[in-house]
């Protein structure tokens, strides 16, 4: 039998692939890299969303002072920021929706909790997130009142 050119370039009884231990080796080097990376970005992530509450608090704020300065009067009660999109009965000089979509939740999927007359705004009102634990009160909690804001 002649010798083909497979049978040169790859002899008999050795096939090709990677060994046991090469693979090992390389699922070692990938999980080495996990844990460096992943940690970063994952922290990352976290204060993306503080940011983003934030930002959205911010932005409550101008509609809110906007309403204020239209109706003499800031939303009431816990329900309040749905009145910067459906009229209420009280706000005859209302020119909404001040918002041009539905409140949104905050990074988290919790409701932005709003209250007027606020506890801690003592002239205005408080409005929060809960932050990452969805518990009102923590120290996570991102609000508008300065003592507590990051």
């Amino acid at each position: 039998m002649i010798p083909t050119r497979r049978d040169i370039i790859r002899p008999r009884g050795r096939e090709a692939g990677f060994t046991l231990v090469e693979m090992l080796l390389v699922l070692v080097i990938l999980a080495t890299l996990a844990a460096i990376v992943v940690p970063k970005f994952a922290g990352r992530s976290e204060q993306a969303k503080i940011t983003a509450a934030q930002a959205q608090i911010a932005n409550f704020e101008i509609v809110l002072d906007a309403f204020e300065v239209d109706n003499g009067f800031y939303p009431k009660g816990r329900d309040g920021l749905q009145a910067l999109i459906v009229q209420p009965n009280e706000a005859k000089n209302w020119r909404g929706p001040y918002l041009k979509q539905e409140i949104p939740l905050d990074p988290w999927g919790n409701e932005y909790v709003y209250e007027y007359p606020g506890k801690h705004n003592i002239n205005g009102y408080d409005l929060y997130s809960m932050g990452p634990d969805g518990r009102a009160g923590t120290e996570d909690d991102i609000t508008n009142w300065s003592t507590a804001r990051r």
